[in-house]
């Protein structure tokens, strides 16, 4: 019977908020742990950040990064530690989110959720790595480019950026990266609800690539290298996103076949 596929625990309404209470504030607790580990490490988090830059600017004099209020480098030391306790808590919440809702699936429900669950944190650090190490060098030497020396009548230009500035930007590429990685995620989803089908992926293809080159260019430094690493992969994976759809619809045929 279909009810056999439930768990036999079935608890009241009250206990279930008992419950989301208990599960919320162990992820709070992660959290919070989280956090103070990554301050107490927040500065060598901040210099693996700073380290392509680092890299680009290897045996130039005078390089530095400059912040201008009293309060600056502190507060971006919280950044820094808020953002690798969200990556490092993350895991920890999923699973706290996982275990209350896993017990209202039925068994092949859960089957089918479980990979997902998987995939998720693994394709957002994918999208990490290559903004990490591909796009943001790539990005920064665009960037110093712009440099000028000094001379007759003529002022240097020269980069100092600001840390909290700095920090901003690559966290809002990691961040933008991750998500935009996900999308095969969303899309093999929709796809097991109904809402999406390959043939309509298919026929959407080109609104997809325009959108792809139209959200690099808003997310990403305005280069046309860092759009295209951006909009190139994104592209990939709709088109791995369609393979996938079809054979989601090839095993559902074949299941009322």
């Amino acid at each position: 019977m279909a009810s056999d596929d439930l768990d036999e625990s079935r608890m009241p309404l009250l206990d279930h908020l008992i419950e989301l209470r208990q599960r919320l504030i162990w992820s709070f607790v992660a959290l919070i742990i989280a956090f103070f580990v990554c301050y107490a490490v927040a500065g060598h988090i901040y210099n693996f950040l700073v380290q392509p830059l680092a890299d680009i600017t290897e045996g130039q004099e005078g390089r530095r990064m400059i912040f201008t209020a009293l309060h600056e480098a502190f507060f971006t030391q919280i950044k820094v530690a808020f953002f690798a306790a969200m990556c490092i808590a993350f895991p920890i919440m999923a699973t706290q989110v996982w275990g209350f809702v896993a017990p209202g699936l039925y068994r092949t429900e859960r089957r089918a959720f479980l990979p997902f669950l998987i995939a998720t944190p693994m394709l957002f650090a994918l999208g990490a790595a290559v903004v990490y190490y591909l796009v943001i060098p790539l990005a920064w030497r665009f960037f110093i480019s712009f440099e000028q020396p000094g001379g007759d009548g003529v002022l240097p230009m020269q980069l100092e950026p600001k840390v909290d500035q700095y920090l901003s930007l690559v966290m809002r590429l990691i961040f933008a990266f991750g998500v935009c990685f996900e999308l095969p995620v969303l899309i093999i989803l929709l796809t097991r609800v109904g809402i999406a089908s390959s043939a309509g992926l298919r026929a959407k293809r080109k609104y997809a690539i325009l959108i792809a080159f139209v959200v690099a260019a808003v997310i990403t430094p305005p280069d046309v290298i860092s759009q295209i690493l951006l909009a190139v992969p994104v592209i990939m994976l709709y088109e791995v996103s369609i393979l996938c759809a079809r054979v989601i619809e090839r095993r559902r045929a074949d299941q009322e076949d």
